[in-house]
């Protein structure tokens, strides 16, 4: 046997180790490029984030309109206003019936289901609470 002879199994054996290699190689290049695109995906999605938070803090710290223009909470009109005194002067929760009978209105339906119908429009403003069904209060801090 030649010199030769001995190498050729060395050689094959180097040939196919280097194939495997470089297959290995090719399959770690695709799942970096796999990878890559996964984290410029996650980059973005990071970017919106931030871009997000930024916006909400930014909105956070701008005045309430409604409050900026020094208006109350409190519609206008008169009725509310004299609701919301009594509500002042009282300790306690009150129905449309007590409130129609401090404001000196007759006790008759229509006086009565108008001051529970306001009663209702200050509940939803979070002005006032419904602490049970027709009984209303100031919310307590």
């Amino acid at each position: 046997m030649t010199g030769a002879d001995a190498v050729k199994p060395l050689l094959e054996r180097l040939d196919a180790r280097e194939q495997a290699v470089t297959d290995q190689a090719e399959r770690v290049r695709a799942q970096i490029e796999e990878l890559a695109a996964q984290l410029g995906e996650l980059d973005e999605h990071l970017e919106h984030l931030r871009i997000t938070r930024k916006t909400i803090l930014a909105l956070a710290d701008e005045p309430d309109t409604e409050q900026a223009r020094g208006s109350s909470p409190v519609p206008e009109h008169p009725a509310f206003q004299q609701i919301m005194t009594v509500f002042t002067d009282e300790d306690g929760p009150l129905r449309a019936r007590d409130l129609c009978l401090t404001l000196d209105l007759p006790l008759l339906p229509k006086h009565t289901e108008g001051i529970r119908s306001k009663l209702k429009r200050l509940v939803s403003r979070g002005i006032l609470t419904e602490i049970e069904p027709g009984l209303f209060a100031q919310p307590r801090p």
